[in-house]
């Protein structure tokens, strides 16, 4: 069985990825928790089970797969469900995953996540409301031209996990986005398995609010 490792819940968008990913898809994997200390990653305890102290990293019996892209195409080499089963889709899917995965380093910056903030709207800065067009315009281009309601078509792949943190940072800061994007938002929230980190969140040690 897959072990996956993350960080906490309520911050760390990059395990978030992965996990939901395994859930959703009903793949069996073992979890193991790893906090932050001081809000940071702690390279001494994080380099026990990662070659790069940083998280997710998967172990599937005695091999290593870290970097979270890197783990879902490796998931996805036993589980082909993990990306749409239409080669187009697939293309727009992994062109989509990837963006997210080295881009929109503004919203990264100026809204990280924080799943258990309740925040008042935030300041929309021009670099901010760049990344909130470019976001809104790749969605819409998902579902028109798959037919959602994922963003890839009817079932929940790579590229839905890759931009759930997303959903997670657009209700927290409130963020002004289409009807169109808040419809996935919310099908998003509503899955099980985000209420389930969401909850669970809410439970850990030293969060912010």
């Amino acid at each position: 069985m897959y072990k996956l490792w993350i960080a906490n819940k309520n911050y760390s968008s990059w395990s978030l990825r992965p996990w939901v990913l395994l859930k959703v898809l009903q793949i069996p994997f073992e979890e193991n928790l790893c906090f932050f200390e001081n809000g940071k990653s702690s390279h001494n305890k994080f380099s026990r089970f990662s070659p790069t102290g940083l998280v997710p990293c998967l172990v599937d019996d005695k091999l290593t797969v870290w970097d979270s892209l890197a783990i879902c195409e490796y998931i996805a080499e036993t589980h082909p469900q993990v990306w749409p089963k239409d080669n187009k889709a697939r293309a727009w899917a992994r062109s989509a995953s990837a963006e997210m995965h080295s881009g929109f380093t503004y919203l990264r910056q100026q809204c990280p996540m924080n799943v258990a903030l309740k925040a008042t709207t935030a300041t929309i800065s021009s670099e901010l409301q760049t990344d909130l067009n470019r976001l809104q315009q790749l969605w819409q281009d998902g579902l028109n031209q798959f037919g959602g309601p994922w963003l890839a078509g009817n079932e929940f792949s790579v590229v839905d996990a890759f931009f759930a943190p997303v959903a997670f940072r657009i209700r927290s800061y409130q963020l002004p986005i289409s009807p169109a994007a808040q419809h996935w938002v919310a099908r998003v929230l509503d899955l099980p398995a985000m209420k389930e980190w969401h909850e669970a969140s809410l439970h850990e040690p030293n969060i912010d609010h």
